[in-house]
């Protein structure tokens, strides 16, 4: 069986990346919204084009907001 880092669903654009995002968000202990960003951050060029810059932008704008209610280490944060 095949490691799940050499399998991808629907295209190639992860696979042919030297650091795949989830590899570099898991080693980094990133959170859900970080890790969001970084992902369509990374992929805009070869898969979603500006729609991923806008994806990217979605998940920053969230963290922001919930940051703004909750500071980072807050009972209640959300990403």
């Amino acid at each position: 069986m095949a490691a799940a880092l050499d399998v991808q669903v629907g295209g190639t654009h992860y696979k042919d990346m030297p650091i795949q995002p989830v590899e570099f968000i898991h080693r980094n202990g990133i959170g859900f919204c970080e890790g969001a960003a970084i992902k369509y951050l990374a992929r805009w060029r070869a898969k979603g084009g500006l729609q991923d810059l806008r994806k990217a932008r979605h998940f920053i704008d969230l963290l922001i907001e919930m940051e703004e209610q909750h500071p980072y280490g807050g009972a209640d944060a959300g990403c």
